[in-house]
């Protein structure tokens, strides 16, 4: 008797048309996920029946970009945010929101994590600096054409699920955003943290079956073991909510 595994599909939303982050390739989530053995499927923001769109998907990734549209969290204007996409916004929002009522794996990484704080009823803060100072860089600015990402520490909360799968509770991440979690919905906690100024870095959910955001950029440390586990765990959940393993 021999068992056979369908490698589950993962959806990855795509950068919307006034979008344009080089920061984190789409090939490097596409990577990640593949490495940890999963097929990656790009979604565009588009205006689709989303139980038709997202049916046949076994995970959901939240991928990175430009920031959200306050207007969205009942936020304020601030003159830092940059690349609103409000189409893009709304898509993800609905993607978010689908995913979570219907127990689909989610993961989202940085904009992604702000993505399932704003569904969730929470609310961000428009700029770090102005709350937090600039004791830990988030990302580089040498210039507004010319945002770069750095690398800083963080700690994550012993009994976290992140925590236990990476095996740590202390790694350097690759960071690359100026807006954070202020305020987090029902069903969340913060599981992680930057080390020198306690900015949140990664919540959980509570109830969900696998539901993680972090707000630093896993897929840019291919080679990095701490954060490779979060894609290899984020795969192996979809393969266990979808009975994927027949006989």
């Amino acid at each position: 008797m021999s068992q056979k595994s369908k490698p589950p599909l993962i959806g990855i939303t795509t950068y919307g048309h006034q979008q344009t982050i080089p920061v984190s390739p789409l090939s490097a989530y596409s990577d990640a996920v593949r490495t940890a053995g999963g097929i990656p499927v790009l979604l565009p923001a588009t205006d689709v029946d989303l139980v038709k769109f997202l049916e046949p998907l076994d995970g959901l990734i939240l991928s990175g970009g430009g920031d959200i549209d306050p207007v969205f969290y009942n936020g304020c204007a601030h003159p830092t945010i940059y690349s609103v996409d409000s189409h893009r916004d709304a898509f993800e929002l609905q993607v978010a929101r689908f995913a979570l009522d219907n127990h689909i794996p989610v993961l989202g990484i940085c904009r992604g994590l702000q993505i399932l704080i704003v569904v969730s009823g929470g609310t961000l803060i428009p700029h770090i600096p102005d709350e937090y100072g600039t004791s830990v860089l988030h990302r580089l600015e040498p210039g507004p054409e010319l945002r770069q990402s750095t690398e800083h520490m963080i700690k994550l909360n012993a009994n976290s699920r992140l925590a236990k799968l990476i095996q740590k509770t202390q790694i350097s991440v690759v960071s690359f955003h100026h807006q954070a979690a202020r305020t987090i919905g029902p069903g969340w906690r913060a599981v992680a943290y930057a080390l020198e100024d306690g900015v949140i870095e990664a919540i959980e959910h509570e109830h969900h079956p696998w539901a993680i955001g972090v707000q630093w950029h896993p897929e840019l440390s291919p080679n990095d073991p701490n954060h490779q586990r979060i894609f290899q765990d984020f795969v192996e959940s979809t393969l266990l909510r979808n009975n994927l393993i027949t006989v």
